[in-house]
């Protein structure tokens, strides 16, 4: 292992620690969109070795976001992908890690892309860039998928190089392999991401199917065959869960949850429209040029200089790369939402596209090596400036974005939507948990998220000492009493922590 490889690792376990401290101290372990709810009810099914369940009684008591009933059957609405792996870490009991250890080794495989891409000092400003980004940091704290799927994309993207831009490697089969599952894997949790990962990818393999051996023909053949076999689970999940491969349990939950144009597509009236796509995606960009490094609305100053050293060198695999990100942004497109809570987060996946063009340019203006080989210049006089004018540039944004951005930024996220570990303090202390095991009631002053909060305490199974519902009214809370004889019935009112009810408080008049 060669000195930068021991700084590389070094990030990578810093951003392991940074993971980690953004899950605990801004999101406290918990889930706060419906999405992570969702993710976590599926991870929590899959661990107890299961799809799917039987659908509760008074199912539309027992919400739980985006998780659907259907023909008898409750199931999440996402693919199995990224569910599968936080099923580990539940079954594990370390589900706070999972998303943390991916933030690692996703600086790991962008140090590596840099130094076979570009070269060993790219590569470690790359690796650099991702540690201190606020949108990577946000995302590797939640339990989203994303930086699962950043992994997947960044190791696609290196056993791609591996088996197809080094012809001598012995290691070629292999490196197909993990081609086709990464990508494969890919289809299975961001199927949408996957198609914009495949399509530059997709093209380069049509130009080496045409000009290059028989063995690299039948290496392509390997990637593509796993990649579709892996690919078509999706349809076979869809079939378990549903009973029909082709019905999208997206459109179980809001009929309009399509990918597309006109109407159907997306709440309004006259579906989504290219205007409105336009309207999502300026907003996702403007969040994401705050977002990226935390350069205020400047974080992209490096990419023009960064493009430009890769035209110079007529660097292609790093135009390779670099397609990643713009061909997310035009795909998604045809999505009827954006994404900026958590930054642009669709576009999550090709992150690797920004910090390494970003890091090419920072070299390429400080005079330092872009392309491995490359020896360092031994500046002197006058011409000693430019690279510590650029060391001092890049140190002082670093520095802003770490003592002033990320603070307030992360800051803004803790206790979203009012989601807070205190609010289940009522049901940890000892004279709540002698009156379980409980069916607690839950009467929301303000909306469902009051109710959503306290499921952190409750499995997919309902075999938890409480179990909540939200209620739906006192018929249908009486109703769905009735059938869990086993368990004390308490209501709840969020706005009065501590009290636990055993019948209705009356509405006032």
């Amino acid at each position: 292992m060669t000195r930068a490889d021991r700084i590389a690792l070094i990030l990578s376990l810093l951003a392991v620690l940074a993971g980690y401290l953004v899950h605990e101290r801004v999101f406290e372990r918990m889930a706060h969109l419906e999405d992570e709810m969702a993710y976590v009810w599926q991870a929590q099914t899959i661990a107890g070795g299961h799809l799917t369940l039987t659908s509760p009684p008074g199912q539309k008591s027992f919400l739980v976001p985006f998780v659907v009933d259907y023909n008898g059957q409750r199931f999440g609405k996402y693919p199995l992908g990224w569910p599968v792996l936080l099923a580990v870490g539940e079954r594990l009991g370390i589900r706070f890690l999972v998303n943390p250890l991916l933030a690692g080794l996703a600086v790991w495989l962008t140090y590596l892309l840099g130094k076979r891409v570009f070269s060993t000092t790219v590569g470690l400003l790359a690796a650099g860039l991702t540690l201190t980004s606020p949108f990577f940091l946000i995302n590797s704290g939640s339990l989203l998928s994303h930086p699962f799927g950043l992994v997947l994309s960044a190791g696609f993207a290196l056993a791609w190089l591996e088996t197809f831009c080094d012809q001598n490697a012995s290691h070629r089969t292999l490196s197909a392999v993990a081609a086709g599952l990464t990508l494969g894997l890919l289809a299975l949790t961001r199927p949408l991401t996957a198609v914009a990962l495949g399509i530059p990818f997709g093209l380069h393999g049509i130009y080496l199917f045409v000009k290059k051996d028989p063995y690299t023909r039948r290496l392509l053949i390997l990637v593509a065959t796993i990649v579709l076999t892996l690919a078509s689970l999706y349809f076979v999940w869809q079939y378990v869960a549903t009973g029909d491969p082709f019905l999208n349990p997206y459109t179980l939950w809001w009929e309009y949850d399509r990918f597309g144009f006109g109407p159907g597509h997306g709440r309004k009236p006259g579906g989504h429209t290219l205007n409105q796509a336009w309207i999502n995606t300026r907003q996702s960009l403007r969040i994401g040029s705050h977002d990226l490094f935390g350069w205020a609305a400047y974080s992209w100053i490096f990419l023009p200089f960064g493009l430009l050293a890769i035209l110079r060198e007529r660097n292609w695999k790093a135009l390779l790369l670099g397609s990643i990100l713009p061909i997310l942004v035009v795909l998604y497109l045809g999505y009827w939402i954006g994404s900026s809570l958590f930054g642009p987060r669709y576009f999550y996946e090709g992150l690797y596209s920004l910090t390494l063009i970003s890091a090419a340019g920072i070299a390429f203006l400080a005079g330092w090596p872009i392309n491995e080989g490359q020896p360092w210049p031994n500046f002197s006089g006058w011409r000693r400036i430019r690279p510590l004018a650029v060391t001092a540039l890049v140190t002082a944004l670093v520095s802003y974005n770490l003592i002033v951005y990320t603070p307030i930024r992360l800051g803004k996220m803790h206790g979203l939507y009012g989601v807070s570990r205190s609010h289940l303090e009522p049901f940890l202390t000892p004279s709540a948990q002698d009156l379980t095991p409980a069916l607690v009631i839950v009467h929301p002053d303000d909306g469902w998220i009051e109710y959503g909060t306290l499921i952190e305490l409750e499995s997919s199974y309902l075999d938890t000492p409480f179990i909540f519902v939200i209620s739906r009214g006192p018929r249908v809370d009486n109703d769905l009493a009735q059938d869990f004889p086993e368990r004390d019935v308490y209501h709840y009112y969020p706005d009065e922590p501590y009290s636990f009810y055993t019948q209705p408080k009356p509405k006032p008049k």
